[in-house]
């Protein structure tokens, strides 16, 4: 099964697309916050479901779908 793409790296991909300027710092700092809310949300559901601590499970369904 193939990675993810999420909406950031789209647009990422989208704009380097279309624009000279150099976007990539943005497009990078936009990249990690959106890391880190997929890992947050996902760390909360497994603790929601199972009411243990979900921290280890936040970056490992992050780096199993979207790390390339």
């Amino acid at each position: 099964m193939g990675k993810k793409q999420t909406a950031v790296e789209w647009l990422g991909l989208y704009i380097k697309g279309i624009t000279t300027l150099n976007c990539d710092d943005i497009i990078e700092q936009a990249k990690e916050m959106e890391r880190i809310q997929i890992i947050d949300a996902s760390a909360t559901a497994y603790e929601d479901m199972f009411g243990a601590n979900g921290n280890g499970y936040g970056e490992n369904y992050y780096n199993k779908n979207y790390k390339n």
